[in-house]
């Protein structure tokens, strides 16, 4: 019987640290998405290697990557794992889209390439064209949304971009996707400067939550976390950044409203609130780390060759299509 499911497909990169904003803006999502879509997530290795890394470490990242999302609740009966290195058919895409479809002029455009190394010599071409990557790995599997952080939308514009120009002028091969973004949660900010997105390549461990701190660490960050001024706990984005990230990660974790959260901290001091922000952290940390040490290496590498299995035959039919547009098959 055909799949009559929407196909989702998104993505981490195995480069640097998991931490509190990835769970709760990208992998929780996921999590509930499995139950009503056919999902497919993908370790996108490739993607980590546009900046140096070290290979030993990056091996064991991929690894602890694929523990992650089993710790958030991703199941493999229900969707799909596995490594992006894995379907070379990405990397064939991506060649074809950068000669067939995508211009200078569209990535330029990019804002992450112009935040992350457009001031430097030494930047790769790959941090340069990774969003064609990105495309590649959506378009591949004839994806019809795609689960994504704020600062990834643009990503999938020009995804959809460049699926509809090789549509245009070769013939319909590709669906044109979505991007979705979680309202509450898409961005959760730093805990030592609101006003920048939490980031695992943060200069100051600080800024973060890892996942894979212990609890009693991660209770002490959020004690420590910056407030605004004055006293009063109420979520207002511009008035109270700091308080209304707060906020929102107290309510994603414990399921209470925003709403109901200002009302138990009315006339309350932002230590209190921040004591028990810290207690719900440590407890859904050692939740979450528990779930996490109970899958061996093994298991995992199981999981990401019996998801390539899976997924390398879609990959394959798309590019061949492709190739029979452009001709180069015979």
């Amino acid at each position: 019987m055909k799949n009559t499911k929407a196909t989702v497909f998104s993505g981490v990169q195995p480069s640097g640290v998991l931490h509190l904003g990835n769970y709760l803006g990208a992998l929780a999502q996921w999590t509930e998405m499995q139950e009503q879509y056919s999902c497919i997530f993908c370790v996108v290795d490739y993607h980590a290697i546009t900046v140096k890394q070290e290979p030993k470490e990056l091996g064991r990242r991929i690894l602890d990557a694929v523990k992650i999302y089993l710790a958030s609740g991703i199941d493999p009966k229900k969707a799909v794992i596995f490594q992006q290195s894995d379907i070379t058919a990405h990397t064939e895409l991506a060649w074809i889209l950068n000669c067939a479809a995508a211009r200078l002029a569209d990535l330029n455009k990019m804002t992450q390439y112009k935040d992350k190394g457009a001031k430097k010599e030494s930047v790769s071409v790959g941090l340069f064209d990774y969003p064609v990557l990105m495309a590649s790995d959506i378009l591949l599997y004839q994806t019809d949304l795609v689960p994504v952080g704020e600062d990834q939308v643009q990503h999938v514009e020009l995804t959809r971009d460049l699926a509809a120009r090789f549509n245009r002028d070769y013939g319909q091969v590709f669906k044109i996707p979505q991007a979705v973004v979680r309202k509450q949660g898409a961005r959760i900010m730093g805990l030592d400067d609101p006003t920048k997105k939490m980031s695992k390549s943060a200069s100051s461990p600080a800024n973060f939550i890892a996942l894979t701190d212990s609890p009693e660490a991660a209770a002490k960050k959020i004690k420590r976390a910056v407030t605004d001024s004055g006293a009063e706990i109420k979520f207002d984005l511009k008035k109270k950044p700091a308080i209304a990230n707060l906020l929102t990660i107290y309510s994603l974790l414990s399921g209470i409203k925003i709403a109901d959260l200002e009302k138990t901290y009315r006339n309350k001091g932002y230590g209190e609130f921040k004591n028990d922000l810290a207690l719900e952290v440590k407890k859904f940390l050692q939740a979450f780390q528990e779930k996490y040490n109970s899958f061996s290496d093994e298991a995992v590498k199981d999981i990401l060759r019996n998801g390539a299995a899976k997924v390398r035959p879609i990959a394959q039919a798309t590019l061949q299509d492709v190739k029979n547009k452009l001709g180069i098959n015979y």
